[in-house]
């Protein structure tokens, strides 16, 4: 298995393996307690958004609601799993640059030279970190700063990576300088 190869992070929690045999790390992105007002006081809940990957190709992004915090974390962590996509990269980089968008939120991405590592907010690191990509720029232009939605904009980015052979194959042109 090549893909046991990860760097170890003290960020990182939990690692678990999916049904395919991989070894995977979650990563909490952001947790939100609810508060109702009942007769007798108030009742908290949780939710909470985590982002699972191998750090090397593959992401998945999951919401997990409950009364405790580590029933909401499991059910999370259960959601992302079946939720694991395939992150496009060239190199240690994105392939081209892009817009993901998601309700009100929009985050830029763009490649970067080798060594300028992950440069982005607070809900895009982890999910770029956990699928494997060491460089990238990213900026969040959109009109809110929700974390959640943020993710998810995030994630609608990296299903329409694209690499090059890809477009050339889709097109249906040769690539003259392979």
């Amino acid at each position: 298995m090549a893909k046991e190869n990860k760097t170890n992070n003290k960020k990182e929690a939990n690692k678990s393996y999916s049904s395919r045999g991989m070894e995977l790390t979650e990563r909490v992105v952001f947790v939100n307690r609810v508060a109702k007002v009942v007769k007798g006081g108030k009742r908290f809940r949780f939710a909470v958004l985590v982002a699972v990957g191998d750090g090397v190709d593959q992401v998945g992004l999951g919401m997990g609601k409950a009364k405790e915090i580590s029933e909401a974390m499991r059910k999370a962590v259960e959601h992302a799993k079946k939720n694991l996509i395939d992150l496009k990269k060239v190199g240690t980089t994105i392939p081209h640059p892009i817009i993901g968008k998601f309700g009100a939120a929009e985050v830029l991405f763009r490649p970067a030279a080798p060594g300028t590592g992950v440069l982005a907010g607070s809900s895009v690191r982890p999910i770029m970190e956990l699928g494997g990509i060491k460089d990238v720029i990213a900026k969040v232009t959109g009109r809110t700063a929700n974390p959640i939605n943020i993710a998810y904009a995030t994630m609608d980015a990296v299903k329409r990576f694209r690499t090059p052979e890809e477009i050339y194959r889709l097109r249906g042109i040769e690539r003259k300088d392979a």
